[in-house]
């Protein structure tokens, strides 16, 4: 299982956010720079991000974005509902379309605990959880 490139920029994004120490107002540009992600990408995850009130975009000169909501009360499990990461969905693991109790691919079973500790565990890490220092972003 791997999350998709949107999910994994907006995660990797706010972890920025939350860990840097010099900046309170963020500018897309130095965060594509900074994040080595496409400019245009990067602006319009920043807008998705805007409209689920994740993070709040000033606009002017001293403009840019800041997060609206405190980083213990965003888990990760939001941020991947927002870009609508198929999670949830019943696909296979081995990529044979959808795999359910009726319709098994050989992992299925093994497959169904490791996914449930996932989910949980996406739904019970907040951005607090990711700050600290000495991590790949």
């Amino acid at each position: 299982m791997q999350l998709s490139n949107t999910s994994q920029y907006a995660i990797r994004i706010l972890s920025f956010m939350i860990n840097s120490t010099e900046e309170t107002m963020f500018h897309a540009k130095n965060l594509s720079d900074v994040l080595n992600i496409p400019y245009k990408f990067l602006a319009k995850i920043m807008t998705e991000l805007t409209k689920a009130q994740l993070i709040l975009s000033i606009r002017g000169r001293d403009g840019g974005y800041k997060l609206v909501k405190n980083s213990s009360s965003i888990t990760i499990m939001d941020i991947l509902n927002e870009f609508n990461e198929p999670i949830y969905k019943e696909e296979c693991i081995l990529g044979i379309g959808l795999c359910d109790e009726s319709n098994k691919c050989s992992m299925h079973d093994q497959w169904v605990k490791p996914k449930a500790l996932l989910l949980n565990m996406f739904a019970n890490t907040t951005l607090k959880n990711l700050e600290g220092s000495g991590f790949k972003i």
